[in-house]
């Protein structure tokens, strides 16, 4: 394995080598494909349902639509950042900061933002996904529950013991020494993603075409209804609509992805076609599991529409479902988690090039492994696992996480990189419209983190540590 150095100043490009003297890339935009969809599919979906409840058809719709061009739209110019300033000839890019600091330089100490910002979200996102995790695995065991022992039994579980579980897991699979070697991980949680979204669907058209569809309206859940005030709908729609943003967000990780792309066809033209296959492919199942959610359960949509069917009858299928939000949810936990690895790796092989701990690698039974790597990850999967089982309600303060980087890292940066790295006038066409985007999309993202905000001091209010119970 090449050392930092030889990456910076060595160029080797021969047949095991790419022009920047690492081993050659050989993903392709189908893996590239499976990993936005592994991204992009995460639990959120499970949601949907419950935010068209809040929204109502029309708005409902309407932010779907709209979250869905701009994700589209932006992340098409990011890819373009991957190599400057040339976006098929220049350097490579390998993360989302140095794209920041080589388009668009030291000024403002941007890219130390986007940096801040980026791993903050990704930090956020694997401790809820551990608790998500935790939550599907005990749906899994109550559904059992409630088969073998009748629909009254107590069949409530401590979620720690579960997250337990999925931390070891996690150690094991965390070994996995970058985004190159995920490509097998990542198509199955795609796979799995597909299947409970599916499983989903499948169980609101039955309940449609058996109970009918359930009380909708054109904007959603009435003040009044069930107690609802003015105040209150207004905290949900802002939450509703948060959660529809940052649903489609995956800009955190395109580097790494593109990253792994093979340099013929030129890597920004494989990343462009992934993600639009990748985000339609998400669009469509979004639309699917909101609309038809919302059909099946009205105004009384759960927060997660597979629990809404219950633990009962069929429940080999809710049982089904759930162990694929799980699979899923292990392997999307590496794909996030990989920037912060390679981060905290990167910057300590050059603090430290002297360092054999951090330096020398061991091969054992074919796979390469270093005692830092084994020591950090480890370490790291600890950390995260006791601090969901602390905070039982952190999935609402990724929520918070996610409206506050959604702007930034998901339409700021993008657009800004293309501006300049295009060299588009400053107050021509192109640019104001850009301008406009930028800015509805940062008031869209202020709203959201002010719902989010709400949920999260509703939650803190009641919260214990170590007592999660499913």
């Amino acid at each position: 394995m090449p050392d930092v150095s030889s990456l910076e100043i060595g160029y080797l490009n021969d047949e095991k080598h790419d022009d920047d003297g690492r081993t050659k890339r050989t993903g392709t935009w189908q893996y590239a494909s499976a990993h936005i969809i592994t991204t992009v599919i995460g639990s959120g979906v499970l949601s949907l349902s419950w935010s068209f409840a809040q929204l109502g058809w029309i708005p409902g719709i309407i932010a779907l639509a709209f979250f869905c061009a701009i994700s589209l739209f932006t992340s098409l110019l990011l890819t373009d950042s991957y190599r400057s300033p040339d976006p098929v000839t220049g350097t490579r890019n390998y993360t989302y900061m140095k794209a920041v600091k080589a388009n668009l330089g030291n000024g403002m100490h941007q890219y130390k933002i986007c940096g801040i910002a980026q791993l903050s979200v990704l930090v956020g996102i694997t401790i809820g996904y551990t608790t998500t995790t935790a939550i599907s695995m005990a749906a899994i065991y109550k559904s059992n529950c409630f088969h073998k022992h009748g629909h009254h039994a107590d069949c409530r579980v401590r979620n720690n013991p579960l997250m337990i579980i999925i931390a070891v897991i996690e150690i094991f699979l965390s070994q996995v020494p970058n985004f190159h070697k995920l490509s097998l991980i990542s198509v199955i949680a795609a796979i799995m993603s597909f299947t409970y979204s599916t499983i989903g669907i499948g169980l609101s058209i039955g309940k449609i075409v058996g109970n009918g569809i359930g009380k909708t309206s054109l904007t959603g859940i009435p003040v009044g209804d069930n107690g609802i005030t003015g105040m209150e709908k207004m905290w949900r729609t802002l939450s509703a609509l948060g959660d529809v943003a940052y649903a489609f967000s995956f800009s955190f990780v395109l580097f790494e992805i593109q990253d792994t792309l093979k340099s013929s066809p030129p890597e920004n033209k494989s990343m462009k076609k992934a993600t639009v296959v990748g985000i339609l492919a998400c669009s469509i199942f979004y639309t699917m599991c909101g609309v038809l959610g919302y059909a099946a359960f009205g105004n009384d949509a759960p927060g997660n529409f597979l629990t809404g069917f219950g633990f009962f009858n069929p429940f080999w299928l809710v049982g089904l479902a759930n162990l694929s939000v799980v699979i899923h949810l292990l392997g999307a936990y590496q794909i996030i988690a990989q920037p912060i690895y390679g981060f905290i790796e990167e910057w300590s092989r050059k603090r430290w090039p002297e360092s054999r701990l951090i330096t020398k690698y061991y091969t054992l039974c074919g796979l390469e492994f270093s005692l830092f790597r084994l020591i950090w990850r480890t370490t790291y999967v600890i950390v995260m696992t006791l601090i969901a089982m602390i905070f039982p309600f952190f999935n609402d303060f990724v929520g918070l996480l996610g409206a506050c980087t959604f702007w930034p890292l998901s339409v700021y940066f993008p657009i800004q990189m293309y501006i300049s790295q295009a060299k588009i006038p400053r107050l021509s066409y192109a640019w104001i419209s850009m301008q406009v985007i930028s800015l509805a999309c940062f008031i869209v993202s202020l709203l959201a983190a002010a719902g989010s905000t709400r949920g999260l001091v509703t939650s803190v209010a009641t919260f214990k540590p170590f007592q999660s119970v499913s």
